[in-house]
Parts: C-alpha cells; structure tokens; sequence
C-alpha cells in the first residue's frame, strides 16, 4: 500500500514537472503561424515564476495549533483506554463470578444460560462501545487537521499579496531532491500562524 502511494507520488511530481517545464520554455506561435521562442525577460518581468517552501516538520512542531491538537489527542486516547479498561474489568469480573459459580454447583441450566446471554451481551456492548470511541476520534483528529489545513492556506494567501510566489509546497523528504534555501519561508509561516492563533484564542 505505502509502495502503491509512493510510485504515485512520484509519477504526479514527474507529470507536473513536465507540464510546469514544457509550459514556461515551451514555443509560442508568432502571427505567421511560426514558433517563437519564449523570452527569459518575459519570464522575469511579465510573469516571473517563482515557487516558495516550508518545512512540514517544523511547521508541526513548531505550531502552537498542532501542539495544541497532539495534546488533546493523547488526552482523548487516555480517556478511550480508561473506559475500555474499565469495561474490560467488570466483564472479567462477571466471567469469573458466574465461572465459580459453574464449577461449585450453585447454577441452574438456566442461570447458566442466563449468565451466558448475559456475558455475551457484555462483549457485544464492549465491542460496540470501542467501536464508537473509535469513530469518534478519528472524526475528531479529522476535523481538527482539515482546520489546521485550512489555517495554513488562509494565512499563506493573505502571506503571498506582497510576495507574489507562483505556488508555494511543503516540503517532504522523498518528494523533492533539491530545494534552494533562499525560498524557504518556513519560519514566516510559523510565526505567523502562531500570531493568528493566539489572536483567535485570546
């Protein structure tokens, strides 16, 4: 699955490279019907074609939102596994009760298919319950990131009025084998989403 992503991924990056290539050196037709040579001064000064990037990493662990969103994650995997623990203990707890009772002769055939429905139903509600919690945190972590995305866009397009970057990336490791440092803007997006930030949360 991680491998099928991968080749993807790097067949989208080939694909837009080509594109990205073969539309600013490719050839324009004059009025002739003849090609014309795109000009490295039209490129620069009519439509100058320049891409900025952050680093993903450091954005994560740098932004107060991200931190922010991380602790209330383990806050909530605390509390799913310490309700799951206490499920788990009171069904332990029922099993072996109704197992001593089994095995000392104090059980009817049908208390003991009462105790069997009943232990039965404590699984299915255990079950059922995990299940919830767990749909429950992943909407949670997915509603929160879609947030944090958002933020991110919000904040590079008010950014971008005064820099005029064509498209502005994050970085990945794998993804890109060359970046010129001059363009990183990791830390104007850092601090600037954490200034956005704290404002909203004050």
């Amino acid at each position: 699955m991680k491998n099928g992503l991968l080749i993807w991924n790097v067949l989208l990056t080939l694909v837009a490279g080509y594109l990205l290539f073969t539309h600013f050196t490719g050839k324009k037709s004059d009025k002739n019907g003849k090609p014309k040579e795109r000009s490295n001064e039209a490129m620069t000064n009519n439509g100058s074609f320049k891409i900025a990037y952050f680093e993903m990493d450091s954005l994560a662990a740098n932004f107060d939102m991200v931190k922010d969103l991380k602790a209330e994650m383990l806050k909530r995997e605390d509390a799913i596994n310490s309700e799951m623990e206490r499920l788990s203990r009171n069904f332990q707890q029922k099993y072996k009760y109704f197992q001593e009772q089994a095995n000392s002769g104090n059980m009817t055939d049908e208390q003991s298919e009462n105790a069997g429905r009943e232990i039965k139903n404590l699984d299915d509600q255990m079950k059922n319950r995990k299940q919830t919690l767990d749909s429950e945190y992943s909407d949670f972590v997915m509603r929160r990131q879609n947030e944090i995305k958002t933020k991110i866009e919000n904040f590079l397009k008010e950014y971008n009025k005064t820099k005029d970057f064509s498209y502005i990336v994050a970085y990945e490791q794998g993804l890109f084998y060359y970046k010129d440092t001059a363009f990183n803007i990791t830390s104007d997006v850092v601090k600037g989403l954490n200034e956005m930030y704290k404002n909203k949360k004050n």
